[in-house]
């Protein structure tokens, strides 16, 4: 009887170490369903001679041995070494060492004795024929691949840090690389992430650090990049010389420029720090481009057509329109010119254009350099220099390219132009408007960057309000910290992908460095600090050098133009790039936004005013010798007499019989002649009908 219970004890013993083992398995599995391999075999046990070998580092799968040193799904060193160099999948390729040791150790997990656990989940199951790259990652584990290795396989990462281990990490519960439950003891040969590296991953990344996503190079000296706001998603580069590329929503840059004016266009040619700012200056598109295809734009040129005098170039601003058969290009043709202003020194001349919500066009202006002394001896619009000047380009007036706002502070004013805004600038290096503000008074919102003087550089920030003068007025923020660099205006961020800059200004100097200055509140003044940008391990690229812009899409994405600091005109070392937060998807679900084709021209003026000109309103302004509502009729002064029809500008088409410019002279011919006369009368009695009835319908 005793031997038998001792028989019994030993069987319940067998038992339960049996299903102990099942149950809890290597390294404290839940279920023996958990140990299976990825194609659903049984693991192996490794033998004491690849024990040893994994040990003492001599294999070249000894990563993958020294993770699962007993039981493993590779049960040889060849296996495991497959597994490592496997090249099915172009994530696992990298260049930085310490996103490499994570990736070989995440290849591992398909020699985890639980592998089939790890690579199936309801979100790569719902996927047919799709293969899981990543298996399920503990959460701290998840955080340091996503942090070392986001920089340098960037297809991987499409989400923020949160989004991304939500879908690849394991939940409490379950199995999860590297196979320790979250609730395990670690132990020293455990390569899941203690508590102190969890803090030193969250203290190196605690920084609230943007990245620059490197978008396009070689540009000779860009100097802005604006949209149409026609829904294509198009950005238009400016290049110094007089060249505007197009980059299409896809990154495409098109071979033709959309606008050449480099034989217009007289620009510097070394533009170092401190250089020479003449050429290419500013592009505006008017707020309803879609439909009236008007641009606007400014640049210096020559003053051959001016008197000769002291100054040195002309800055002038004039209006195109786009092709009516091309969407991607501009009718050069089409050029009006709005204001030349005269100019005497190549320095601070500013030039930029830009429509506010109300739909009117602002144009700031530098001081050009010019004192008291020679605005005396100067010829030309010289009240122009150093101001903001607002206009109405929305006019059916033929005669004027623009009109005056009444509500201009000098509108009746008898002692300034009419066209000013504002005055008292100085260098204003780039200005923009709040696109969805407004100050106290309930005007725009619009900031620019200047300097405090002719003969410095020291910056500051001004919010541009109607009739201030702003050699006295004080400015918002004195930007101490750029030091000697000239300041760089940008853009108030009003995009979507980044929210944690939202409502921020952006701006930078020519040094390379860029800021954030923040709204006040009721009980803080503006708030500026430094715009921490991340290097190319944790981004992918790094912004370096002179910024030359800013940009702005048609979502509100702020872009930024830089390049090398010793560079010319005609020099390809400028670069296109996108301000971006690592922390957010590069391109939301929430912010997406359909593109639509650029479409062209079809109002009523751009197909029948062949003749002249269409306003922005759509008036068709007739080009000499031409008349009627579309230009059609040719206009002879004096009129065609004795039945003549008007076919060309003082141009006549007589009938039989009459001769001259107006067919004023009475003649007659043979028989023959006579009868030809007759055909050539009928002709233009049916030509004078026509006309007639072309006029009527129009």
């Amino acid at each position: 009887m005793r031997h038998l219970k001792f028989v019994l004890v030993l069987a319940i013993a067998a038992n339960i170490w049996e299903c102990g083992d099942a149950k809890f398995g290597e390294k404290g599995e839940i279920s023996p369903r958990r140990r299976r391999c990825y194609d659903g075999s049984l693991p192996k046990r490794l033998k004491k001679r690849e024990r040893k070998l994994s040990l003492d580092g001599s294999s070249s799968g000894e990563v993958c041995h020294r993770l699962y040193p007993r039981v493993s799904c590779c049960p040889t060193r060849r296996a495991a070494y497959q597994i490592l160099h496997r090249r099915d999948s172009r994530i696992f390729s990298t260049n930085n060492t310490e996103c490499s040791r994570l990736l070989e150790e995440i290849k591992c997990a398909r020699c985890s004795p639980h592998a089939q656990v790890l690579f199936h989940s309801p979100q790569t199951d719902a996927v047919p024929h799709r293969e899981p790259d990543l298996p399920r990652l503990c959460h701290d584990y998840c955080r340091e691949f996503y942090y070392t290795c986001r920089g340098h396989i960037s297809e991987l990462f499409q989400a923020d840090v949160d989004e991304f281990c939500q879908y690849y990490g394991g939940k409490d519960d379950a199995l999860c690389f590297p196979d320790f439950h979250r609730k395990q003891p670690r132990g020293p040969d455990s390569n899941y992430l203690g508590e102190e590296k969890i803090e030193e991953i969250n203290r190196k990344h605690k920084q609230n650090c943007y990245c620059a996503q490197e978008l396009l190079s070689g540009l000779r000296h860009p100097v802005a990049v604006v949209h149409c706001g026609d829904g294509s998603q198009r950005l238009f580069v400016l290049e110094k010389e007089g060249f505007v590329r197009i980059l299409t929503h896809d990154l495409e840059l098109l071979k033709e420029p959309f606008l050449d004016i480099h034989k217009l266009v007289q620009s510097g040619m070394k533009v170092g720090l401190g250089g020479d700012e003449r050429g290419l200056l500013s592009l505006a598109f008017h707020p309803n481009y879609k439909k009236n295809g008007k641009l606007y734009v400014s640049y210096t040129t020559n003053q051959e057509r001016w008197a000769i005098g002291p100054h040195d170039h002309i800055l002038r601003v004039v209006e195109f329109t786009v092709s009516r058969k091309n969407p991607n290009q501009v009718d050069t043709r089409t050029t009006r010119v709005l204001m030349e202003v005269a100019e005497l020194h190549r320095k601070h001349l500013g030039g930029q254009l830009l429509f506010g919500p109300d739909g009117l066009l602002h144009i700031f202006l530098g001081d050009g350099m010019i004192t008291l002394d020679d605005m005396e001896e100067m010829d030309g619009l010289s009240d122009f220099t150093g101001s903001a000047l607002r206009v109405d380009v929305d006019t059916d007036s033929c005669s004027a390219p623009y009109s005056i706002p009444k509500n201009n502070p000098y509108f009746n004013s008898t002692n300034q132009p009419p066209e000013l805004f504002a005055h008292g600038l100085h260098d204003p290096g780039r200005c923009a408007v709040d696109r969805h503000q407004t100050n106290n008074n309930g005007s725009l919102l619009i900031m620019c960057t200047d300097s405090t003087g002719r003969n410095t550089s020291t910056g500051r920030i001004l919010q541009i309000v109607k009739g201030r003068d702003y050699e006295n007025e004080p400015s918002i923020f004195d930007l101490r910290s750029t030091g000697s660099s000239a300041p760089v205006g940008g853009f108030v961020y009003r995009g979507c992908q980044s929210r944690r800059l939202y409502g921020s200004y952006v701006f930078g100097n020519k040094n390379g460095n860029l800021w954030i200055l923040q709204k006040p509140t009721a009980d803080k003044p503006w708030q500026e600090k430094a715009l921490c940008l991340g290097g190319t391990s944790s981004c992918g690229s790094s912004l370096a050098g002179q910024i030359l812009g800013f940009g702005e899409d048609e979502q509100g994405e702020v872009y930024i133009l830089a390049s090398s600091k010793t560079l010319s005109a005609q020099a390809h070392s400028g670069k296109l790039y996108k301000l971006v937060d690592p922390k957010r998807p590069q391109v939301p679900k929430e912010c997406r936004r359909q593109v639509e084709a650029p479409e062209m021209l079809s109002t009523a003026c751009s197909r029948q005013c062949k003749n002249g000109h269409c306003t922005p309103t759509g008036k068709c302004c007739c080009s000499p010798g031409w008349e009627g509502p579309f230009c059609r009729i040719a206009k002879c002064e004096p009129a065609c007499r004795n039945g003549g029809v008007c076919m060309e500008p003082n141009k006549c088409l007589c009938k039989s019989g009459f001769s001259g410019a107006q067919c004023e002279k009475g003649e007659r011919g043979a028989k023959g002649d006579q009868e030809k006369d007759g055909i050539l009368d009928h002709i233009i009695d049916m030509t004078s009908y026509l006309l007639d009835l072309t006029s009527y319908i129009v």
